[in-house]
């Protein structure tokens, strides 16, 4: 039932809807999207008890305000960020990450920065925009149809679940979700032998600065410039990419591709970054630095299955509370108050 409603009073800087990802239509030309950081997303999603996979925005600057227009609906937040509400009934609250809170209509939610790039706001079952080619994720470049295929505006509305249970409780994740340190992890090629040995040694060697060039297709990263075997080996026919593929155009300079790059690439790929590193892709702001470490095909998968068995481990921290300022009445009725007190006519 989508009986809960949020309007778009500000849409902020980056913010867009993603789930899960529009997978089966590669071979069409049509780039998978969703979200960039999944654990994070489905982190923000859990707090809420919505079903995996369920759209939420992703906020990937600041500026992002909005208003309850039918409810109530319960939001959590997932990142480094904060957020402010204007209540209704006047008055303001702080909604911080890792924990939910129930909006009541007429209340305004104001947004704070993700501060290290990346951060989630899940709603109560899910955004519930229509679906396309199995997906709600946003991706401005394929123009798709509705607020799905542009930048969201000021009075777009965002449809999802109203918050009908009685139960007062909140939930919250005691510790943040933390990516691992260390250098990124990659598996070499498939066009590795497009450099020379030097230059496949340099980059996993020497350290990258992420530019200001990035969006959600993907980030260029700044160096020493990597020197292919020969000219004409800075272009191949072009083949299929996917996110983390890394190519190094004949400038020398690695573009990291992320979830709604284009499909086939005429770069060389020099490395492809595993997938359970590409949520820390997400947080690369520009200025940041990043190193590469070469990795097995099997140590990937076990990266990634030890990375699901911690998030699981992690999510079973949830706990219940209730918010500042609720009376629990059944409790309060079942308590003597006021031991040995007998009487009260003097």
């Amino acid at each position: 039932m989508t009986t809960g409603l949020l309007t778009i009073v500000q849409p902020g800087i980056g913010t867009t809807v993603q789930d899960g990802g529009r997978h089966g239509h590669r071979h069409e030309g049509v780039a998978v999207s969703g979200w960039l950081d999944a654990p994070l997303a489905e982190a923000a999603n859990a707090l809420l008890g919505n079903s995996g996979g369920a759209a939420v925005l992703e906020l990937r600057g600041l500026g992002t305000e909005l208003r309850v227009s039918a409810g109530p609906v319960r939001v959590a937040l997932a990142g480094h960020i904060s957020a402010k509400c204007l209540l209704a009934e006047g008055g303001l609250s702080v909604l911080p990450a890792w924990q939910s809170q129930t909006l009541q209509v007429g209340d305004r939610l104001l947004l704070g920065a993700a501060e290290t790039g990346c951060a989630y706001l899940a709603v109560s079952g899910g955004i519930a925009l229509p679906a396309q080619l199995g997906s709600r994720s946003s991706n401005w470049r394929a123009g798709l149809q509705g607020v799905l295929g542009r930048a969201l505006r000021p009075g777009d509305l965002l449809p999802c679940s109203s918050w009908t249970t009685t139960d007062p409780k909140q939930w919250r994740l005691p510790t943040p979700w933390a990516l691992p340190d260390g250098p990124m992890r990659v598996l070499l090629g498939p066009q590795a032998d497009h450099f020379r040995s030097d230059a496949v040694a340099a980059f996993l060697r020497d350290g990258w600065e992420a530019s200001a060039e990035q969006d959600r297709m993907g980030l260029r990263l700044r160096g020493t410039p990597l020197v292919h075997t020969r000219p004409a080996a800075a272009d191949i026919v072009s083949d299929a990419v996917t996110a983390g593929a890394i190519q190094v155009p004949a400038n020398g300079q690695p573009i990291v591709l992320l979830t709604d790059s284009q499909t086939v690439g005429g770069y060389p790929k020099i490395a492809t970054v595993i997938r359970a590193d590409l949520p820390r892709l997400a947080h690369l702001r520009p200025g940041s630095r990043v190193h590469f470490r070469a990795v097995t095909a099997a140590q990937a998968r076990q990266a990634l299955q030890d990375q699901r068995d911690t998030w699981t481990r992690w999510l079973t921290t949830r706990e219940a509370f209730l918010p500042p300022g609720f009376i629990n009445e059944a409790a309060l009725y079942g308590s003597n108050l006021i031991s040995g007190q007998i009487r009260a006519d003097f």
